[in-house]
């Protein structure tokens, strides 16, 4: 059922202090409250549920959940503890009285990311800009001229390693065949662990030709177990083989792919999973999705910069290929194409058409002196990708599927933005 609007008439409590009577309500986060217009993200939200049935959370409640994980980069379980200590984050969330209890499960953040649409996000995006425009932080004239850039989105998987495929497809094959009643000959989780153990061993002492030879006993055995598991499923019934049908699959794949194969599968529980080089000496490989950030060339009041567009890529495509799409979304988002956009040396090679103009690192052809001078401000989009990393939670998306990635692109874009004007708010009243 459709959620409820968090409706306060201001109505008192004999028994209970009202919130706004126990807080200090010059708290930076007690004016981000105020600034943000939780009435157009109920409008926005409410459609995906349905008219009848048992009410769901209000949406501030949930939202709000969302921005505090975003903004203090917490996992939902520390999120919803926090929730119940602090009458701050009650308040923001749209309670009037404290409350001692947490009045949901914590599965519901789970719920409400599978039931709406990824692309309904960009909303609040635009929300959080909204916000720091109305707060004096953001001003219109600064988003003529933006800075896009890429970078990679990494995935809550374990290093990929072959002896690490073989022996998780091992364990998931065996388990699976167990589950719907097939009695194997031998399930080879033991000796397949000792021999991941060696192949490990061997590398680390740089005897490859050891290492080649466990891995290799690896492989057989896996090939042995979905041989076995395939012969023994026929006479089963149709939906205990359909549940074999995905898992065989997978390991099928671990068992005949090679490196550089296309469609590579880096994760058992995570096969969107892409490999991605950046040219960087630390991490020459990174493993997730590619994600573009956008963010105005100049700083607006306070100094602050702001994320105008986050958006997640799938299939490894190269810089230039992501531009049109990164500019229709702060097209949406701000309602006008920027004039000016600067972008580095991996976007050669594209002309947009309509899309204002491109400017590229190094370029000489009609670079006058102002835009001599703004090219040297191109790296500015460099640290807020690093914050947006290090104090969100873009440095590691644990959200399931490609799904996932994109939601947690935007939201952490959304918490960098309610950072800096958390900051902005901050800086202001101690003036």
């Amino acid at each position: 059922m459709r959620p409820k609007k968090q409706g306060d008439g201001g109505q008192k409590d004999l028994f209970r202090i009202r919130l706004d009577e126990m807080i200090n309500m010059q708290h930076a986060l007690v004016k981000l409250a105020g600034l943000i217009d939780w009435d157009r993200l109920h409008n926005t939200f409410a459609p995906y549920y349905k008219e009848h049935g048992r009410p769901g959370v209000p949406i501030q409640m949930i939202l709000g959940l969302h921005f505090l994980k975003h903004i203090y980069g917490l996992s939902d379980e520390e999120v919803c503890a926090r929730w119940v200590d602090n009458p701050y984050f009650q308040y923001f969330c749209g309670e009037s009285f404290f409350q001692f209890n947490f009045p949901m499960e914590r599965s519901s953040l789970s719920h409400f990311r599978n039931r709406i649409d990824p692309q309904e996000l960009e909303k609040v995006l635009q929300e959080s800009l909204h916000a720091a425009f109305k707060g004096g932080s953001l001003r219109l004239k600064d988003l003529k001229k933006v800075v896009v850039d890429t970078t990679v989105q990494e995935k809550a998987i374990a290093h990929p390693t072959a002896h690490g495929l073989f022996l998780k497809a091992i364990e998931k094959v065996g388990t699976v065949a167990k589950q719907v009643g097939i009695k194997l000959r031998q399930s080879y989780v033991r000796v397949a662990k000792n021999a991941a153990i060696k192949v490990g061993r061997y590398i680390h002492a740089k005897q490859m030709k050891r290492a080649r030879k466990s891995l290799k006993y690896m492989k057989v055995r896996l090939g042995r177990l979905i041989r076995d598991v395939r012969r023994k499923s026929e006479t089963l019934c149709e939906t205990a083989q359909k549940k074999l049908q995905n898992v065989i699959k997978k390991a099928k794949k671990i068992h005949q792919q090679q490196r550089g194969d296309k469609g590579y599968l880096y994760a058992w529980h995570a096969p969107e999973v892409e490999c991605i080089s950046k040219g960087k000496a630390r991490t020459p490989y990174e493993f997730g999705c590619k994600v573009s950030f956008a963010t105005q060339l100049k700083a607006s009041g306070g100094g602050k910069h702001y994320v105008l567009g986050a958006k997640a890529f799938h299939g490894a495509p190269y810089d230039g290929h992501t531009l049109k799409d990164a500019l229709d979304q702060i097209e949406t988002i701000v309602g006008k194409c920027p004039g000016r956009s600067y972008v580095d040396k991996g976007y050669r090679g594209h002309k947009l058409k309509g899309k204002g103009q491109i400017i590229i690192s190094g370029q000489k052809r009609g670079v006058t002196p102002n835009i001599k001078r703004e090219m040297k401000r191109r790296s500015v989009i460099e640290p807020i990708i690093g914050h947006a990393k290090n104090d969100g939670l873009l440095g590691r998306n644990y959200l399931k599927g490609q799904r996932g990635d994109q939601m947690n692109a935007i939201l952490s874009a959304v918490g960098f933005n309610f950072r800096q004007l958390l900051a902005y708010l901050h800086e202001t009243a101690a003036a």
